[in-house]
């Protein structure tokens, strides 16, 4: 396989840990995200290009996956989602549409164009990023569920189907909070928080794993995090 990656919906937390990670194992990275000018640091610093993609859109994203073709990537991770928090009564059907559209939808949209790419090369992974809510629905917050619900679905079926045509899919569990600039560790409670780099590894465990030992979904939490 190539080391080419795309990964989907990039920040400052995961996704750019994720991004070092792979460019120290030696990936070209490229970096998706609705606003690419908040990306010119990270480009720079792992040698990543930076593409806009709406991941609700389908024409950006068969668009971003068309100008990567003489590229490929063999790794692909989609990270995008959306919340509407509050009472069930007042949320805005509209905006909760859109919220799913890019937790669930986008991550239909990207998992079929990175298929297909990779049924012709003859295999690569993708990672799809869920939560807590991808397993229960917590209250105040039934767009998240039915957003990530969806999406660990996809990723199961993807699974099931496409494992035995040399496509790795696997969804990832984030369960508990992620350490930021904003959310730093506290000291009097240093275990009680995630960092990016940690799940960054857990992610290029799932990118190594050999094809007869492949993982289809794994949970990371603090071991403070109850469950």
């Amino acid at each position: 396989m190539n080391k080419n990656a795309l990964i989907v919906g990039v920040g400052n937390g995961l996704s750019a840990a994720l991004a070092r990670t792979l460019a120290k194992d030696g990936y070209r990275c490229v970096l998706a995200a609705r606003n690419t000018e908040k990306l010119a640091d990270l480009c720079r610093e792992t040698g990543a290009t930076a593409v806009r993609c709406d991941v609700s859109s389908p024409q950006d994203v068969e668009s971003m996956f068309t100008a990567l073709d003489a590229n490929p990537p063999s790794v692909v991770v989609y990270n995008p989602s959306a919340r509407q928090r509050g009472p069930l009564v007042d949320l805005d059907p509209v905006e909760v549409r859109d919220a799913i559209a890019i937790t669930a939808f986008g991550g239909f949209l990207v998992g079929q164009a990175a298929t297909r790419r990779m049924l012709a090369a003859g295999g690569g992974t993708i990672v799809f990023t869920g939560a807590s809510a991808s397993v229960k629905g917590y209250a105040l917050s039934a767009t998240f569920a039915m957003g990530k619900f969806a999406l660990r679905g996809l990723a199961q079926s993807m699974a099931r189907e496409l494992a035995p045509q040399g496509i790795h899919v696997a969804h990832v569990v984030i369960d508990g909070g992620i350490a930021s600039s904003a959310r730093p560790v506290p000291t009097q409670n240093p275990d009680s928080l995630l960092t990016p780099e940690a799940i960054a590894e857990t992610y290029m465990h799932l990118i190594r794993q050999p094809r007869d030992a492949w993982t289809w979904e794994i949970e990371v939490r603090p071991w403070v995090e109850r469950f």
